[in-house]
């Protein structure tokens, strides 16, 4: 069941949203029901997998093709294998 809420909102701000609800295909109050979801669901403890996600390491071996050879290698040197 849905009920009816009144908002105020500034003039500049709701034909901001109008605009930006436009674009996305949707309804204004479709934002405020997503938005109102967002501050009312529980937040969602991340794990390591996330933060591991999250980080920009792509980058930085971007330019190594194979990383399993190069630790092969690397030991094959340090070592003498």
């Amino acid at each position: 069941m849905k009920s009816r809420v009144n908002l105020t909102i500034e003039e500049s701000l709701l034909s901001k949203a109008k605009c930006y609800a436009i674009e996305n295909q949707v309804s204004v109050s479709e934002l405020v029901e997503n938005y109102f979801k967002q501050l009312t669901n529980p937040k969602r403890k991340s794990n390591i997998f996330d933060m591991v996600k999250q980080l920009d390491v792509k980058e930085k071996f971007a330019d190594i093709p194979d990383l399993k050879k190069a630790y092969y290698e690397d030991n094959a040197a340090k070592y003498g294998f």
